[in-house]
C-alpha cells in the first residue's frame, strides 16, 4: 500500500517519513493553510527527495504561472489540485511543467464523486472529505461506500480524517492505489508525531497484506 503523508513543512518530518516507506510527502502552497510549506523549507526538502518519493506540490486555485515557477523553484515530482481547476487547467498545467497530476474532490454523495470523472487523463484522483469552506485537512471521514459505485479507471488516493486506527478499515472498504494523512498523524499543524506515523505505516501495510 503506498502511503502519502501531506503537510510536512519540517525537514525531520521529511525524513521520518522517508526511511518509513512513503511513496509522497504533500507540501503546501495555499496560504490559509496551517499547514503551509515555508518556501526556503519547501525548496531544501524537495531538492534532498526528488529522487526518492514524489514530492508533492498541493495547490488550490492558483495561476498557471505561478504553480509553474514553484514547481520548478521546489523540485516539485507531483502537482496537487486542491481546487476548482478544470480538465482545461489541469492538461495546461501538465503541458507546462511535465509532471504527474493528482485532481482532488471534495466527496459528500454520489454526484460530487461522479463530478471526477471529467479528470479522465490525470494520474491519479485524490477522494476527500467535504467541507464547505475548507480545502482538505479538515480531519473528517466520508462514507467510504459511495467509492464501491465508482467507475473511473484513474488510480485512487483515499483522504479525509485517515489515523493509525481507522487506515486499515479505510483500505479493506475501498481498496485504494494509496492513501494520504495529514492532520492525523501529526503533534500540532504541520508538526508530524513520529510515534503515529511510524502507526500509520505499521497498519496501512498490515492491511494491505491482508488485503
Amino acid at each position: 500500500m503506498r502511503v502519502k503523508i501531506c503537510g510536512i513543512t519540517r525537514r525531520e518530518d521529511a525524513e521520518l517519513a522517508v526511511e518509513l516507506g512513503a511513496w509522497a510527502i504533500g507540501l503546501i502552497f495555499h496560504d490559509p493553510s496551517p499547514r503551509k510549506a515555508d518556501l526556503q523549507t519547501a525548496a531544501a526538502i524537495g531538492a534532498a527527495f526528488k529522487r526518492q518519493v514524489e514530492v508533492t506540490g498541493v495547490f488550490v486555485n492558483r495561476e498557471l504561472g505561478e504553480v509553474a515557477e514553484l514547481a520548478d523553484a521546489c523540485s516539485l515530482t507531483m502537482l496537487q489540485l486542491h481546487g476548482d481547476e478544470g480538465p482545461v487547467y489541469c492538461d495546461e498545467i501538465r503541458r507546462r511543467t511535465g509532471l504527474k497530476i493528482m485532481k482532488a474532490a471534495r466527496v459528500r454523495d454520489a454526484a460530487s464523486l461522479q463530478a471526477l470523472s471529467a479528470f479522465r487523463h490525470v494520474d491519479y484522483h485524490l477522494i476527500d472529505a467535504h467541507h464547505p469552506d475548507l480545502f482538505g485537512g479538515t480531519g473528517a471521514t466520508f462514507d467510504w461506500e459511495l467509492l464501491r459505485g465508482r467507475r473511473s479507471h484513474v488510480p485512487i488516493v483515499l483522504s479525509g480524517g485517515l489515523t493509525p486506527e481507522n487506515v486499515a478499515e479505510a483500505i479493506r472498504v475501498t481498496q485504494p492505489l494509496a492513501v494520504d494523512t495529514a492532520s492525523g498523524t501529526e503533534a500540532s499543524p504541520g508538526v508530524k508525531d513520529p510515534a503515529k506515523l511510524t502507526a500509520f505505516f505499521r497498519a496501512a501495510e498490515q492491511a494491505s497484506v491482508a488485503a
